[in-house]
Parts: C-alpha cells; structure tokens; sequence
C-alpha cells in the first residue's frame, strides 16, 4: 500500500471531494465545497510530499513535473476508487490536489440534468460545449451524457482526457479512452487523428487553445458529434470566448462556421446546499435559429433575450434556475447571489418572487452617507460646463450622476435628459458611453421604451467597436430598463 493511501481513506471516510497537501500546512479538506484543515495530521514538509507523491506518479509525469513544474495523473485504489492528482510548486515547495472521482458513473437522472442535455445526447452531429469554473461539476455531466449515450445508442465514442477520470466500459458502444502525456502528446494532435479513426461521437476534455478549438469545430463540421467543455461563468460569453481565440481576419468566417455547427451551450455552477452537500445550478442555450443568426451577424450580447423568452425548447439563466432553488428550499439567497453572474438579474427574480436580499440591505445600511460627496461632484461638473458649454465628457458625467446617484434627492432626470441629449448630438449618436447615459436618463424619467431603444442601440454599437468591457454592463441595464427599472450607481 501507497503511503499516501492512509490519507486519502481518511479523505473518503469524511465524505472529501478533494485533499490538498501543501508544503509548511497541514492537510485539508474540501467537504461539502467547504475547505477544513485536519488538525490530527501533522504539517507537510516539501521532501514529505514528493516522496508520497513519487511513489504513484508515472514515470513520464515526474519528468514533465521536473521540466514545467506541474502535471496532472489519475491514481486508483482498489476498494476506494481513482483521484485525479495535481501535482505543483509554489514558493514553499511541492504541493498536490487529489480528487475523489466515483467509481460508478452517475446517471442522468441521479444528477437531474436539464432535459436539454439528454436531447444533446441524440444529436447525431454538432458541436456541445459544457462550461463552468473549475471544480464546477463539468466532467461529471459529460460522464453522465456518455454513459446515456453508451446506454441507448450505438456508436463509436472516443474521449480525449488529461487525465481519464471516470471509466466507462462498453455496453451499446464502442468507447476508445485516451489520456493526454500517455497516449497521446496532446489534445489537438488526438483529436486531428481521431478523424481518422471512424468515430461516431468525439468528447474532448478542454479545449485550450486555437488549435484544439479550430480542429473541434471542423470535426462538428464534417458530421461528427463533439461534446467540449472550456472555462467561461455564462452560455452566452461561452461564444464570444470561442471567437475571439482567433485573430480577428478570420472571426467572421468563424462566427459563420460556429451558427452552423454549434448546437448547444451548458454552464454549470456548484451551489452550498442547506443541510448540507451541494447541488448544481444550469443555464442552457440551444442553438435556434434565432440564435445562430444572432451568431453569425455578431449579436451575440442578444442572447441572453432568446434564452429568456425560448423554455418551451428547454433554455434556462442562471438567474432563473438560481431563484428556483431558493424556492425550493435548496440553497440560501445570499448563495444563489453569490454563485449568480448577473448580480442584477437575480436579484430582480428573488425580489419578484418576494425573498428580500436582506443581507445587501444590511450592507448599504453600514455605508457611509455620500451626500456631500455627490454634491461636491456635481458642484465641480456644473463649474466645467458653465466655462466649456460643449465639454462632452463634463455633459455626459453630469447627465449620468443625475440619473443613477443612489441619493434620491440629488437625482434630476429632466435635466439629465437635456444634458445628455445634448452629449449624444454633439457625438453623431456614434459614442457608446453617450447613449449608455441617454438610456438611463430617459429610464430616470419613466420613458422606458425610448431607454430600451438607447440602450438596444448602444449595445450593437459597443458589439460593433468590440468594447468588450461594455457589453454585460450595458445589457445588464437593458434588461432593467426592460422590466420598468431605472438604474443606480451605488
């Protein structure tokens, strides 16, 4: 037995998703997404791990760990199950992260996917692709869609994996599993070959660069299933990720090739549970013909639209699902805040739902009074103004403060509306940060047509000039605007 197996008994026994040793600290444990150093073990030493650790690690990982100073395995033990191991450096010594990968691959239905993704799994050709943070639950989704596949198809399956995590043995299909640095030197040269190797369905583990990228969306092309995962929070800016990977002479043609090919998108996020254990939370696109026409023509910040107004076809936001399991009693509104990427948006469902983000009120409440701060500011830009009438940065400032100050009493938006109107004349209608204050001035005053038709307007131009910054901002506020809100600066 490997000395570093008493460890990891004591990692399973305690219900541990993951074990990490780092030199000069003792153990921990991650337990229910909740990290809790142990205590009874003593401190970890940097020639203590590495011996540990040059027991099970492979030959070829201790040479890749002695050139770049990281490597990635997986590790079995018999009657426990297999880990997949990182090994690191960092300024104390050798450190590793070892997570518990089950040894039964869950079902569809034990992890209650979205119907969605049991549909993608009958797709016979496309590219997929499962998005999230590390440690977000992204491989044990795509275990869980090959394992429905190997159950109710035949077909032949090749997954590229670094390392392999979860084995899957053939019921229905054929499954060819290979590890990158063993048997093969790399994802983009695996999956070149795969084409050559008669698959029906191909599973790539990451795609991490152009290469990978470009060869997995080829191979959707040319009649094959692609399931991929890559590391974005949201659906929607899993495409813009995608794009911009290549060098702007050829997005075009990709935005093109990617409303062709591109089938669906699923980002995942692991939320703290109440009572324990944790529980995943969806948003999924499928790729209508809405949004691969929004794809090809470079809209996509109109996504997030089609999503909300598409269920019936199966299309969530994280701010939906995040509100349903606050509902249902699964997780706490300051979780589902926490995990959400549009801050806004979930709190604009939990407050139409009636739940009270209490705990953001506690944090205004303790903020300090900024009335003298918005005056003097205001003060200083009406100085601007009077000695330069047609400063465009000194109207479009003032107009914004008037609009979106969270003190109520300095909020003026028919002036904010003149001033504004005034900045996005002076700049042809053709600045971004013009419109963006024109919208919520109008919203300031109640006219929220006119601040959806700004802000509609300042989107496309932003997506158009690839102010990328701009884009979650700007429709953050579109869909306040939208929903009768005016926006503030706090």
């Amino acid at each position: 037995m490997a000395a570093i197996d008493t460890l990891l008994k004591h990692m399973v026994s305690r219900g541990a998703s993951d074990v990490h040793l780092s030199s000069t600290f003792k153990p921990y444990l991650r337990i229910h997404g909740v990290m809790e150093r142990q205590e009874e073990w003593p401190v970890q030493t940097s020639d203590g791990i590495m011996a540990m650790l040059t027991e099970i690690m492979p030959a070829h990982n201790q040479r890749q760990f002695e050139r770049e100073w990281d490597t990635d395995f997986a590790y079995e033990v018999a009657g426990m199950g297999r880990f997949r191991v990182n090994v690191f450096h960092d300024r104390f010594g050798a450190g590793t992260v070892m997570r518990l990968i089950p040894s039964v691959v869950p079902t569809i239905e034990q992890l209650n996917l979205p119907r969605a993704l049991r549909e993608f799994c009958y797709l016979s050709k496309g590219l997929v692709l499962v998005t999230g943070p590390t440690g977000s639950g992204k491989s044990t989704t795509l275990a869980a869609m090959v394992d429905h596949i190997n159950r109710n198809r035949t077909e032949h399956v090749i997954t590229i994996e670094d390392p392999i995590e979860f084995i899957h043995e053939p019921i229905r299909c054929l499954i060819n599993q290979r590890e990158v640095h063993r048997d093969t030197t790399g994802f983009a040269r695996a999956l070149r070959a795969a084409l050559r190797e008669d698959p029906d369905i191909v599973l790539v583990g990451e795609m991490r660069d152009l290469e990978t990228v470009e060869i997995a969306i080829e191979t959707a092309e040319t009649g094959h299933l692609v399931f991929a995962t890559v590391h974005t929070n949201s659906a929607a800016t899993t495409i813009d990720r995608v794009i911009d990977k290549f060098p702007a002479q050829r997005q075009n043609q990709i935005r093109s090739l990617l409303g062709d090919s591109l089938k669906g998108v699923v980002a995942q996020t692991l939320c703290r549970q109440i009572g324990g254990g944790r529980i995943a939370a969806f948003e999924v696109l499928v790729v209508n013909i809405p949004v691969a026409s929004h794809i090809r023509d470079a809209k996509t910040f109109m996504i997030p639209s089609v999503m909300q107004t598409s269920r019936e076809i199966g299309m969530q936001t994280f701010g939906e699902e995040l509100a349903k399991l606050v509902l249902h009693g699964k997780i706490t509104p300051e979780e589902a805040y926490i995990k959400a990427v549009d801050k806004e948006d979930i709190r604009i469902s939990l407050e139409n739902n009636g739940i009270a983000l209490d705990f953001l009120k506690n944090k205004e409440t303790a903020g300090p009074d900024r009335t003298n701060e918005v005056q003097l500011l205001i003060s200083q830009l009406r100085a601007t103004l009077k000695e330069r009438p047609d400063d465009v940065n000194g109207l479009n400032d003032l107009a914004w403060v008037l609009s979106t100050t969270a003190v109520d009493a300095l909020r003026n938006g028919r002036e904010a509306v003149r001033l504004a109107e005034r900045a996005a004349k002076l700049t042809k209608h053709e600045e971004v940060g013009a419109l963006d204050t024109l919208s919520a001035a109008y919203a300031e005053t109640g006219t929220f047509r006119r601040a959806v038709e700004t802000a509609q307007q300042a989107l496309e131009l932003a997506n158009e000039k690839h102010l990328a910054e701009m884009i979650g901002p700007l429709s953050m506020r579109l869909k306040l605007y939208r929903d009768g809100r005016a926006y503030r600066d706090v």
